[in-house]
């Protein structure tokens, strides 16, 4: 059996399990190539370079029982290797953190907030950090700016630290620990703020897949339609913004609740892999206006 056999094989294992998907992966068979390809300690971007490799009895055991742990923990596969990649960039992940898949991660690599940026752009702030991704991408994208990267979760700022430091960004990257902003009393103001938040109504929560649910629910659920915490935020966010800064919100498929809940805030829908509204920008000046 070569390896990409063995993949495909772990692919039909994963289908029948009927296992979920969306922690880095969208199908059984890159979920397959992800596993293999980790207990067998190959690169996860080499595929082509080992596909028609031969794997012994013991390499295909090692394989069948991470997939098979992946079907009976139901937990994403992140957990089981910890580490998922975003934009081309490996991060350390646990049960302590959702696994990264931000949207925004797309809008800092593709240059789209850049139009909005400027040569007096110098503070950013990630919040609700999490593994601390958005603010290790954003430091790598914009090598000029400082960030800030908050969240209320202890157990989340400590998976954060490690990622900072495994980037070496311990000198560009500060960590805070708090309740939305009130996690920023007394720094200065912010050129751009970054915050993929709990957004998940309760329905939709209730509904998740196990895959999900196994992530902390405190990273997830945003209330009875999911606008709790960006409720609070749009309030207090111009208070910490810069008169020329802007707010980049991912909401996800809570596009019909955001407008009912804002429907005079004027907003710019950022274009991602997953369509034209699940992350907007907002300027300081139509937050205090709306």
């Amino acid at each position: 059996m070569t390896v990409i056999e063995l993949i495909e094989q772990m692919s039909t294992r994963l289908e029948q399990a009927g296992v979920s998907f969306g922690h880095g992966t969208t199908n059984a068979f890159d979920e397959a190539a992800w596993l293999v390809l980790w207990a067998l300690g190959h690169p996860l971007d080499g595929l082509d370079l080992v596909a028609e490799q031969s794997v012994d009895e013991a390499q295909i055991a090692k394989a069948a029982a991470l997939v098979e742990r992946r079907i009976g923990t139901r937990q994403p596969a992140a957990y089981l290797t910890g580490e998922a990649w975003l934009q081309g960039v490996p991060f350390t992940v646990d049960e302590r953190v959702i696994v990264p898949r931000s949207l925004i991660a797309e809008c800092i690599a593709d240059a789209t907030i850049d139009p909005w940026l400027g040569a007096e752009t110098h503070r950013v702030l990630d919040l609700c950090t999490g593994n601390g991704s958005l603010a290790v991408l954003a430091a790598m994208a914009w090598p000029d700016v400082e960030v800030t990267a908050s969240d209320l979760s202890t157990d989340a700022l400590a998976v954060a630290h490690i990622n900072v430091r495994r980037h070496e960004l311990q000198g560009r990257i500060r960590l805070a620990q708090g309740d939305g902003l009130a996690a920023l009393a007394g720094l200065a103001p912010f050129d751009l703020i970054l915050c993929n938040p709990p957004y998940v109504n309760t329905q939709s929560m209730a509904e998740l897949p196990a895959e999900y649910r196994a992530e902390p629910e405190m990273a997830l659920a945003g209330g009875s339609d999911g606008m709790d915490f960006i409720r609070r935020l749009l309030r207090d966010a111009p208070a910490h913004m810069t008169p020329a800064a802007v707010l980049v919100l991912e909401i996800g498929h809570e596009r019909e609740h955001f407008d009912a809940a804002f429907p005079t805030l004027d907003v710019v829908w950022l274009p991602t892999s997953a369509g034209d509204d699940q992350v907007l920008l907002v300027t300081r000046e139509s937050l205090t206006a709306g």
